[in-house]
C-alpha cells in the first residue's frame, strides 16, 4: 500500500533537497555536519530506517582503539605494510577528529588505555617481536613514541585470570557511544539538518537529473544527491559492493563493588574485547566462533557466542567474583575483504560512504567529512 504525503509534509521535509543522506550513524551525521561546514545554506535530510540508528553506532562497545598487535599482524598477511599502517593512522586521526566536533565530555571520554590479553606464550611472542617495529612506524605517522609496551605487570592489578602475557596501547580510550550519537544529533539539528526516523529507503533510480526514492511505508521522493551510509546494510540498496553485515554480540553485567578492571582489553585477535562501563563489565565479540551465522543483519543474541562471553567472564575476567547479566544485545558491522572503508560514487549524483571494518568509532568522522568533499565538488 501506498501511503500519499500530505501537502504540509511534502512542504517542510521533502522540497529542494539537496542532499538525502541514507543512514543516521557516525558516518551519515558526520557527512552532513561537514556539508553544512562548507555551505550552511544547503538543504540536507537524513532518512534512517529505526527508531534510533540502526546498524552500530549505538549498539558497539564504546571502543576508541586503533587496533591491537595481533590485529596488525593478521592484516599485514593480507596487505602492504603501507595499507595497513596508513588505515591505522586514519583510525587515530579519525578518533582525534571526533573529539575535536564532540569535546571529551561530551560523550565521556577516558583515555584509560587498552591491552591485548594472551592465554598463549607463543602467540604473544610473535606479537611481542613486532613491537619495537610497529612503535617506530605509529610514532613516524602520528607522533606518539612507545605506543605499545609489555604490561604483565597489571595482569595482577587488573585481577585477570589465565592470562600468559598483556600488551598496553596508549592510543586507546573509551566512550559513551549513547551520549556521543546524541551531541552529533543535536549539533546536526541545531545545523538545520532534518532527520527523519522510521523511513526505510527501499530502491532509488535517476530520474530527469534528480534521485527517485522509494521507502518501504510507500512515500517517494526527490533530492539532487543521494549519499548511503548504511554500513552494514549496505548490501541492501548496493548489491555488487564488497560489504557484508556482520553481527557483533555483547553483554553487560550488574555493578561490581571495587571492580579491578579498567580500559580496553582485546583478546583472541580482537574478536573478544570487554571494558569496564564505570563499575559494570562489558564484553562482547565472538563472531570467529560461526563466521557463517554471524554474517546477517538479524540482531538476536545466540546461545553460542553469549555462552562463550559468559566463561570469559567466568574463568578470565571476574575470576570467583559474585555478579549477574543484565543486558545483552547485537548490533550491525559492516566489513569486506579489507578494512578500508568503501568512499565512492556509484553512478551519477549517487555516492556511498560504508564498510568501517568494525572500526567505525575510529573511522566514521573522517569518513564522512571525505564523503562530504566528494558530494560537494559535483554540487
Amino acid at each position: 500500500m501506498r501511503f500519499e504525503l500530505s501537502f504540509w509534509e511534502q512542504k517542510q521535509y521533502f522540497t529542494n533537497i539537496d542532499v538525502v543522506i541514507v543512514g543516521s550513524g557516525i558516518v551519515g551525521l558526520s557527512a552532513a555536519l561537514s556539508l553544512k561546514e562548507k555551505s550552511p545554506k544547503i538543504n540536507i535530510l537524513i532518512v534512517e530506517s529505526g527508531a534510533l540508528p540502526s546498524g552500530a553506532s549505538t549498539k558497539n562497545a564504546g571502543f576508541a582503539c586503533i587496533g591491537s598487535i595481533s590485529e596488525l599482524i593478521d592484516d599485514l598477511k593480507k596487505r602492504e605494510e603501507e595499507e595497513v599502517f596508513a588505515l591505522v593512522e586514519k583510525r587515530y586521526n579519525g578518533l582525534k577528529r571526533l573529539r575535536e566536533r564532540i569535546g571529551d565530555a561530551g560523550m565521556h571520554y577516558n583515555a584509560y588505555g587498552g591491552y591485548e590479553v594472551f592465554d598463549n606464550v607463543i602467540n604473544y611472542e610473535e606479537c611481542a617481536d613486532k613491537i619495537t617495529d610497529f612503535n617506530f612506524e605509529l610514532n613516524k605517522r602520528i607522533g606518539i613514541k612507545e605506543i605499545y609496551k609489555n604490561a604483565d605487570a597489571s595482569i595482577a592489578k587488573l585481577g585477570l585470570n589465565n592470562t600468559k602475557h598483556l600488551i598496553s596501547c596508549s592510543a586507546e580510550g573509551q566512550i559513551d557511544s549513547g551520549m556521543m550519537m546524541e551531541a552529533l544529533i543535536d549539533k546536526a539539528k541545531l545545523a538545520g539538518i532534518k532527520i527523519l526516523n522510521g523511513l526505510h529507503v527501499t530502491s532509488f533510480e535517476n530520474e530527469n537529473d534528480k534521485i527517485k526514492l522509494q521507502t518501504k511505508n510507500g512515500y517517494i521522493f526527490q533530492a539532487g544527491r543521494m549519499l548511503i551510509c548504511t554500513n552494514g546494510f549496505a548490501k541492501q540498496l548496493l548489491p555488487s559492493e564488497d560489504v557484508e553485515p556482520a553481527r557483533g554480540q555483547v553483554l553487560i553485567t550488574s555493578q561490581i563493588p571495587l571492580l579491578k578492571i579498567k580500559g580496553n582489553f582485546h583478546f583472541d585477535r580482537g574478536y573478544f574485547y570487554f571494558r569496564n562501563v564505570e563499575d559494570r563489565v562489558l564484553i562482547g565479540g565472538g563472531r570467529n566462533l560461526s563466521f557463517e551465522t554471524e554474517h546477517t543483519t538479524e540482531q538476536n543474541v545466540t546461545t553460542l557466542i553469549q555462552s562463550k562471553l559468559e566463561e570469559l567472564l567466568r574463568e578470565m575476567i571476574l575470576p570467583g567474583i559474585n555478579y549477574s547479566i543484565e543486558q545483552r544485545w547485537a548490533g550491525t558491522m559492516g566489513i569486506g575483504t579489507n578494512k578500508d572503508p568503501i568512499l565512492k560514487k556509484i553512478q551519477k549524483n549517487i555516492y556511498c560512504a560504508v564498510r568501517m571494518g568494525g572500526m567505525g568509532i575510529a573511522l566514521g568522522s573522517l569518513t564522512g567529512e571525505e564523503a562530504a568533499a566528494l558530494v560537494f565538488a559535483e554540487l
